[in-house]
């Protein structure tokens, strides 16, 4: 993947939903509408909305270039059948007889 490749296919699309998400708290911030942010645990809508907006500002979920190669190079793997992969009615099969063992040894004691 180029650095061109990843900047418009993951790290503009991840920019636009965070300044968009923030732009809508912010919003909600100075227009007073707190209702979004009403629980009844919370101190009160209007502080949960000040909260959120400061908070959104340092959300980033974007992930590496790094991460999202090593990510492709997996799947790539999987699919060349370099991996060996398990159905996952099998593997759920193994779990469930693993986990009888570890219940029927908790009994004995």
């Amino acid at each position: 993947m180029t650095h061109f490749d990843y900047i418009t296919k993951y790290m503009l699309p991840g920019w636009v939903e965070s300044w968009t998400h923030n732009f809508k708290v912010w919003a909600d911030l100075m227009t007073g509408n707190y209702k979004p942010y009403a629980e009844p645990w919370g101190e009160s809508p209007e502080r949960d909305c000040y909260e959120w907006f400061w908070a959104s500002l340092n959300m980033d979920d974007i992930y590496t270039k790094e991460f999202i190669e090593e990510l492709w190079q997996m799947a790539k793997d999987v699919d060349s059948g370099k991996v060996k992969t398990y159905p996952l009615d099998d593997v759920l099969e193994i779990w469930s007889e693993d986990v009888q063992k570890y219940i029927d040894s908790d009994e004995e004691i």
